[in-house]
C-alpha cells in the first residue's frame, strides 16, 4: 500500500476548520475571491481523498459516480466520461499550483491513451479533450498534439456524407438498437467537435475543421424549435440525408427540454464561435441560453429542473450536472463581443453561488468524495439518478478557472 503525503492532511485540516466557521447558503452568497479560495480548498480535500483511495489501490481508477449502494463506480478508458476525472485533476492542478497534481494528472491521462483509437461512438472528443487536451495546455507536451490528431481521426470515421453529420451512436447494437434509428446524432455530439477544431490546428489538416462546420451547420438547421430549446436526438436517413425522427434518449418525452441537453446547446455553439467567429454560432447558444433564462419554472437558485418540461415540476430532480456546464459557457460567453456580455458573467455568478452551497456542494468526506451532489444521468433508463457525476464536478472545476482568469483573482 501507498502512504500518502502529509500535506493532504494539512489541507483537509485547514478545510475542516474553513467549514466549521463558514455557513455556504446562497443568501449569504461570498465574493468570488472568497467562493474560489474556498472551493478551491474543498476540492483539494475532498477530491484529495479520491486520489488516495486511487494511489492506495496500486491501480489507475478512473471515479464516474456513486452506485446505489454507494460505493464508487470506475470506469475503463472506452467509457465516455472517462476523460473527466484526470481532466478534473488538471483543473484543480492549474487552481491551486500544487505540483503533486501535475504528476498524479499526467499519470491519469496517460492511463486512457488507447482511447485515442476508439471508433464506436462519438465521444472520443469528451474524453481525449478534457484530458489531454488540459494536459496539452498544462505542460506543452508535444507528444499530446499526435494523440489529439489521431484521436480527430478516429472521430471522424462515424462522419456521414449525405446528412453531413457525426453519427453519435451505432443503431445496430445495445439499446440504440431497439429504437429503430438509422443515423441517430445527439446534441451532446457538439462538445466533440472541439477535438476536430483543435486537430486542424495542430496538423494544418483543413478537413477536421470542415467536419466540425457541417456537422455545426447541419445540427443548427434541425436540432432546435423556434423558441429555443433542443431536440436531444436527430435520426438521418443515410441515403438521401433527411431527418427520420426527432426523438429523446433522455429526457421526458421527445418534446421536452431536457436541461442536459440545453447546456451542451449552449456550450457546444459558444465553442463553436470561439472557433470559427461565426456569428450563426453565438446567435444560437445565444438563443439556446434564453430559453432557459426566460423560462418561467426556472428555479430562484437558477439549478434547472433536469428536464424543464418534466411533469412533477416543483418538485422534480435538479441536474447539478447542467447548471456547471452552463455555468462554464456563461463565462466564456461574457468574454464575447455581445451587448449583454455582463450578464452572463453575473448569471454564472449566481449560478456558482448556487453550486457552491450546502444544498449541491457535498461535506468533506462524504458523496463518494466527488464535489457536487445532485446531477441526473438518465431517468427514463433509470441509470444515475440524483447522484453525483464526475463531468458535472469537472466543469463545476472549468467554471471556476474561467470565473477566476475573467477577474484576474
Amino acid at each position: 500500500m501507498k502512504r500518502v503525503s502529509s500535506a493532504f492532511y494539512l489541507v483537509l485540516a485547514s478545510v475542516l476548520l474553513l467549514s466549521c466557521n463558514q455557513d455556504k447558503t446562497v443568501s449569504d452568497t461570498p465574493d468570488n475571491s472568497q467562493l474560489l479560495s474556498d472551493n478551491i480548498e474543498f476540492a483539494l480535500a475532498q477530491m484529495g481523498k479520491q486520489i488516495e483511495i486511487i494511489e492506495a489501490s496500486d491501480e489507475v481508477l478512473n471515479p464516474v459516480t456513486v452506485r446505489p449502494d454507494g460505493s464508487v463506480y470506475y470506469c475503463g478508458y472506452r467509457d465516455w466520461r472517462s476523460g473527466f476525472f484526470p481532466g478534473a485533476v488538471w483543473y484543480l492542478y492549474d487552481l491551486s499550483n500544487d505540483p503533486s497534481l501535475k504528476e498524479k494528472a499526467i499519470k491519469y491521462t496517460e492511463a486512457i491513451e488507447e482511447a485515442q483509437f476508439l471508433t464506436s461512438h462519438h465521444d472520443i472528443g469528451f474524453i481525449i479533450g478534457s484530458s489531454f487536451g488540459n494536459g496539452l495546455r498544462l505542460t506543452n507536451n508535444e507528444a499530446y498534439k499526435d494523440i489529439i490528431v489521431q484521436a480527430a481521426k478516429s472521430l471522424t470515421t462515424r462522419f456521414r456524407e449525405q446528412p453531413g453529420v457525426i453519427q453519435s451512436w451505432d443503431s445496430d447494437r445495445g439499446w440504440q438498437g431497439e429504437r429503430g434509428w438509422e443515423c441517430p446524432v445527439i446534441i451532446d455530439n457538439m462538445m466533440n467537435l472541439e477535438l476536430l477544431f483543435d486537430a486542424t490546428e495542430y496538423s494544418g489538416d483543413s478537413l477536421f475543421y470542415n467536419i466540425a462546420v457541417s456537422h455545426a451547420d447541419r445540427t443548427l438547421e434541425e436540432h432546435f424549435r423556434e423558441d429555443g430549446s433542443t431536440f436531444h436526438v436527430i435520426d438521418y436517413d443515410l441515403e438521401d440525408g433527411s431527418v427520420r425522427n426527432r426523438h429523446t434518449a433522455q429526457g421526458y418525452s421527445h418534446e421536452s427540454a431536457w436541461s442536459r441537453g440545453q447546456a451542451w446547446a449552449i456550450y457546444g455553439y459558444a465553442m463553436c464561435y470561439r472557433e470559427t467567429g461565426y456569428q450563426r454560432y453565438l446567435d444560437q447558444a445565444i438563443k439556446a441560453f434564453e430559453f432557459l433564462r426566460d423560462h418561467p419554472d426556472m428555479p430562484e437558485d437558477l439549478i434547472a429542473y433536469w428536464d424543464m418540461d418534466a411533469p412533477d415540476i416543483p418538485n422534480a430532480l435538479r441536474d447539478a450536472s447542467a447548471a456547471a456546464i452552463i455555468a462554464s459557457a456563461l463565462y466564456e460567453m461574457s468574454t464575447f463581443p455581445v451587448a449583454d456580455a455582463a450578464s452572463y458573467k453575473e448569471y454564472a455568478d449566481k449560478m456558482m453561488a448556487s453550486l457552491s452551497s450546502d444544498a449541491y456542494r457535498a461535506e468533506l468526506g462524504t458523496n463518494g468524495n466527488f464535489i457536487l451532489m445532485h446531477s441526473v444521468g438518465s431517468i427514463p433508463h433509470d441509470n444515475e439518478i440524483d447522484t453525483p457525476l464526475n463531468y458535472a464536478d469537472y466543469y463545476f472545476l472549468e467554471a471556476l478557472k474561467r470565473m477566476r482568469d475573467i477577474e484576474g483573482l
